[in-house]
């Protein structure tokens, strides 16, 4: 099966969109498909598209202003180009907004079926960034999504979402997480001694920087005696979260298994947005056998068993967020018993078969098609 993955973001762009346009174009590939990929262009992409599973067209984009590490793609003829020339029998629009809907009205003017992929809670970025918009968003939302033949939500959560909202033909599909590389043998003693050098209980974040993942929420942690904070990644809200968390071990950008070994080494995960449709982060901590803490909102919900593979608490509450560390903190046993749950909550949702599941979604669509046509 020819398919186009038009793609807000691809690697090396590190965030949930990329990874899962790259895991679903390598599932594809390895089940004999032939997958192409059409995303924005980045700086130094022309190199690492070389280890892509399959060829990837760049198209002419800009950063966005205030977030460099988000691009934003220009108008292009390039994606009904090479959806054309790909000889595309479907369209698979991961996070539509931008470059996403230009696939969309592509693969429209084509004849050809589209499944849009939900990933992005743009109205809750609207109500963070600019304290209104939200309803513009939705509106967005809902007419990208209403004219695919099938849109994809990642958690019980973002499909009530979208349906209440007035889109339609929605169908859950969660995501992968690569149990072999998160794992809990990885947990490294020596790394530990490096970031808590008195012994400290590590609770850590990894995610973007940005205001709406409200990782100052960890403030309250960075107060508690024997607790040392650490946080990974980047984006445009490090400096300030500098001053919030004072005490905090700030790693940066870390990837692959140099990641993997970090997640294995924390004591507790805490993970900090509401806004989370899936939460991926959530499932690497799980699947490295480390008990997680997140807000009781969105993704999170699908992924945390309350009291068993970790805690929820109270979105944007910094007390529930302490309180909830605190519970930890002092549980060893708790947490050992936690994190051995999540790792047996995640070990059946690798990506070969969430993958084997988004291709069941693709023949029942494309099925749809036939029986129309007939």
């Amino acid at each position: 099966m020819h398919v186009v993955i038009v793609t807000e973001s691809f690697p090396p762009d590190v965030n949930g969109v990329a990874h899962c346009a790259l895991q679903t174009a390598r599932h594809l590939a390895a089940r004999g498909h032939d997958p192409l990929v059409i995303a924005p262009a980045v700086a130094g992409a022309d190199s690492s598209d070389r280890s892509a599973p399959c060829a990837v067209v760049r198209v002419p984009s800009l950063p966005l202003p205030g977030y460099p590490q988000v691009r934003v793609a220009l108008p292009s003829r390039r994606v009904a180009a090479a959806i054309s020339a790909h000889r595309a029998e479907l369209v698979h629009l991961a996070s539509p907004f931008v470059l996403g809907v230009r696939g969309m009205a592509a693969a429209a003017r084509l004849g050809l079926p589209a499944v849009a992929v939900y990933q992005t809670d743009l109205a809750g970025y609207a109500r963070t960034y600019v304290g209104a918009g939200e309803g513009a968003a939705w509106r967005r939302i809902r007419t990208v999504h209403s004219a695919a033949d099938r849109t994809l939500a990642p958690s019980s959560a973002a499909l009530r979402d979208l349906e209440e909202h007035g889109v339609e033909r929605v169908r859950l599909w969660p995501r992968g997480v690569d149990t072999a590389r998160f794992r809990p043998e990885l947990r490294d003693e020596k790394l530990r001694r490096e970031l808590a050098p008195n012994g400290e209980l590590i609770v850590g974040y990894v995610g973007r920087l940005a205001p709406e993942k409200h990782v100052e929420l960890l403030a309250g942690a960075c107060g508690m005696p024997g607790v040392r904070v650490v946080v990974v990644g980047d984006g445009p809200s490090e400096p300030s979260l500098r001053t919030a968390l004072p005490g905090a071990v700030f790693l940066g950008r870390r990837t692959g298994d140099d990641l993997a070994r970090i997640f294995a080494s924390l004591d507790v995960f805490a993970h900090t947005g509401p806004y989370e449709t899936f939460c991926q982060t959530v499932q690497e901590a799980m699947a490295s056998g480390v008990p997680v803490i997140a807000p009781a909102a969105g993704g999170p919900l699908d992924l945390v068993d309350h009291g068993r593979t970790g805690l929820l608490v109270e979105p944007r509450d910094v007390d529930a967020v302490q309180t909830a560390v605190a519970t930890l903190a002092g549980d060893p046993e708790l947490r050992a018993a936690y994190g051995l749950a999540g790792r047996a909550a995640v070990e059946g949702r690798t990506w070969a078969v969430i993958g084997d599941l988004l291709l069941d979604h693709y023949a029942e669509v494309l099925g749809a098609r036939t029986a129309v046509a007939a």
